[in-house]
């Protein structure tokens, strides 16, 4: 390959926007996944809390 080339495809692949949504989607399905792993963890507590009273209610002692 000669640099003419290498320059040409070079410019090809940053004007090539196909790459960029998929860039775009990689970020977005991240957010999510830390979103949802947070709220996991900022809810499990009181999740645990609530099962722990229900059981408790329905055998009348601790589970």
């Amino acid at each position: 390959m000669n640099l003419q080339t290498i320059t040409t495809s070079i410019n090809k692949f940053a004007k090539d926007e196909d790459g960029l949504t998929i860039v775009e989607y990689a970020v977005a399905g991240g957010l999510v996944t830390v979103a949802v792993a947070a709220m996991f963890v900022l809810l499990g507590g009181e999740v645990n809390t609530r099962i722990t009273a229900l059981c408790a209610a329905v055998k009348g002692a601790a589970c």
